[in-house]
Formats: C-alpha cells, sequence, structure tokens
C-alpha cells in the first residue's frame, strides 16, 4: 500500500497527502510533550442540524494581496467574481450525520478501504503508537495510523462517542461528493465558499474582521503554543471543536476559520489567469481545494486559518483535520 505514496505539492507543514513520501517512524516528541498536547474536549451537548443559511447572489474581491498570504498557493492576486445566489449549511457536516448517511447506506469510506489514515501524533496513545511503522517525510507529526477512520479518529481504540455534533472527520473529497449526492446537495466552489465566509465583509482577513482576537475573545479553533509539540488549548479545544462553535460570521455561517479544513469542488490551479487544465497538466493528478484552515494551524507554521488562504489535496486524501460542508442550488432545493 505504501508504494502509492508520491511526492507531496502542497506547501502547507500541517498537511498530509496520500500523494506524499513516507518514511520509517522515529519518536521526535518526548511522553510529556505528548501528552502535553491531548485534546481537551469535553462531552458534546448532542447532535445539532447542520441547517442552511441562503447566500444571494452577488459580486466581492475574491483573493487576497496581503504580504501573509502564501503566493505560491495562488491566494492572489485580488479578482472581481460573481457568485449566484445558493445555499450552504451553517456548519460542517458532524459525526451524527455522517452515521446516519452510512447506515442507511452502507457506504464505506476510502480510509476504511485503504485501511488506515493520517492521524496527527500527540492524539495516539502509547498502544496505538506501538504499533506505527511510518509518517509523513516533511511533516514528521502526521502518522499513519492502521484502523484510523471517521468512526475511530485516533486510531482502533477510540470512537466518536460523546463527539456526535463535532466535524466528521477523515472524509477525502470523494466521500464528501458521495454524502453530498446522498443528501441532495453538493460540494461549494472555492468562490462560493470565500464569498460565503467573507460574511458580507470586504477584504478583511477572517470572516469577522482583520483582529484575531477581537477584545481579547477566540473566535475560532486554531493552534495556541508551540507547534507541534505544545498546544495550551487557550481557545478550549486541543482537537476538534462542536460544528456550532464560537460566533457565527455576519451569514451565520460557523467555523469557517480553523476546526477542519473543507473541501471544495474545484480542482486546485494557482495562476488564476490560465484555464483550469493549462495549470493542473502540471502534476500527476488532480488536486482539489481545501479552505478555512484547522486545529493545528499556527502563525508561524500554517497560517492558513485566513479567509483566502487555500491548500490542495488528492481527492482520496484523509486525514484527522479534514471535514466539509454541504451546499446546494437554489432552484433544486
Amino acid at each position: 500500500m505504501h508504494d502509492q505514496f508520491r511526492q507531496s505539492t502542497s506547501s502547507c507543514c500541517c498537511a498530509a497527502s496520500r500523494g506524499g513520501q513516507l518514511k520509517e517512524k522515529t519518536v521526535p516528541f518526548s511522553a510529556s510533550e505528548v501528552l502535553a498536547s491531548r485534546e481537551l474536549d469535553s462531552p458534546s451537548a448532542g447532535e445539532k442540524e447542520s441547517g442552511r443559511i441562503l447566500i444571494e447572489s452577488g459580486r466581492f474581491l475574491m483573493g487576497t494581496n496581503d504580504p501573509e498570504a502564501f503566493t505560491a498557493d495562488g491566494e492572489g492576486p485580488v479578482r472581481d467574481v460573481k457568485v449566484d445566489s445558493f445555499y450552504l449549511d451553517a456548519c460542517t457536516v458532524t459525526n451524527a450525520e455522517f452515521e446516519r448517511f452510512v447506515r442507511q447506506t452502507g457506504y464505506q469510506t476510502e480510509a476504511e478501504q485503504f485501511g488506515w489514515s493520517f492521524v496527527f501524533h500527540s492524539f495516539v496513545n502509547s498502544q496505538t503508537a506501538a504499533q506505527v511503522r511510518t509518517v509523513v517525510q516533511q511533516t514528521p507529526w502526521w502518522w499513519v495510523v492502521e484502523g484510523a477512520n471517521w468512526a475511530h479518529p485516533e486510531g482502533p481504540d477510540t470512537h466518536i462517542r460523546e463527539r456526535d455534533d463535532h466535524p466528521v472527520i477523515h472524509i477525502s473529497w470523494n466521500d464528501a461528493n458521495a454524502y453530498c449526492h446522498w443528501a441532495g446537495k453538493r460540494l461549494p466552489t472555492e468562490a462560493e465558499w470565500e464569498y460565503a465566509a467573507r460574511g458580507g465583509l470586504i477584504q478583511k482577513k477572517y470572516p469577522w474582521g482583520d483582529t484575531l482576537r477581537p477584545e481579547g475573545q477566540h473566535y475560532c479553533n486554531i493552534w495556541q503554543g508551540v507547534f507541534p509539540t505544545k498546544n495550551n488549548a487557550a481557545d478550549g479545544y486541543a482537537g476538534t471543536a462542536p460544528s456550532r462553535s464560537f460566533p457565527p460570521n455576519g451569514y451565520g455561517l460557523y467555523n469557517m476559520a480553523g476546526n477542519v479544513w473543507e473541501w471544495c469542488a474545484d480542482n486546485y490551479v494557482t495562476n488564476h489567469e490560465k484555464p483550469a487544465m493549462a495549470d493542473t497538466a502540471l502534476y500527476d493528478e488532480v488536486r482539489k481545494v481545501l479552505k478555512g484552515g484547522s486545529y493545528l494551524c499556527h502563525r508561524s507554521y500554517c497560517n492558513r486559518y485566513r479567509v483566502a488562504a487555500r491548500i490542495p489535496n488528492t481527492p482520496d486524501t484523509s486525514t484527522g483535520h479534514i471535514g466539509f460542508r454541504c451546499a446546494a442550488n437554489v432552484l433544486t432545493v
């Protein structure tokens, strides 16, 4: 199975890809460092439906020319884009919602088919860690954990119990597409996602404005501390937060920054003036767009919880920080 890995082209230091290179696991982090960054989540309050928000059509300035932008990611230049009206779920798809899909259809995610998924090192207990043999070459905090999947997020000895309202993770683009089809919905385009994430604001850095912590308050679930060894979880979460956490943006959408990366429908391109096929032809395989950042994003490594930020990944990749939310056409709902 491991011979399926190829060199990763993602520039995000918190990324992992089935298209990347692996190496034999060593022990780069001490036991005390791992324990210091264990997940601090409290039991969930139960399932909450995602809801559906009508996003009215309009034009907006997509992308950014901010000096903080990662030029190689294709965040810029700023460009005027028109978006038609559409619906977008207020929250990412939850564990409870995805479990209902699986029970009704018998669907098996790609992580289940492969038999493993990528898990962040600090969430793997000592018993499971002893069985881990490979890690991502350039980002060794990502471990290949046998038996990790949406229902067993940190490995076979863990479960989503008491996390019903957290975002489902270890979901590939193909898995997300399957769920959307079952639900009569679809993945949002990147333009739709960014338009909605901005919540009516013009060229602001975050869904709520330009200040990361307005009046000292946390507005998203990202990494606080020293990445990748110590997360002090000052925002209340070291791992995922419930899908309906922190204040919503101006359109009533939750967690459009941080928590989990979200799949978009689009193929990933970096030169927005070229036809998409001209850019994607540079790579061995199609890559899809991810937006929003995750609980692992930190200013020093992966400052991609900004609205314009984006990364690519292969459609079959699943990790412990990738989820999705659904969109729908106005005329077909």
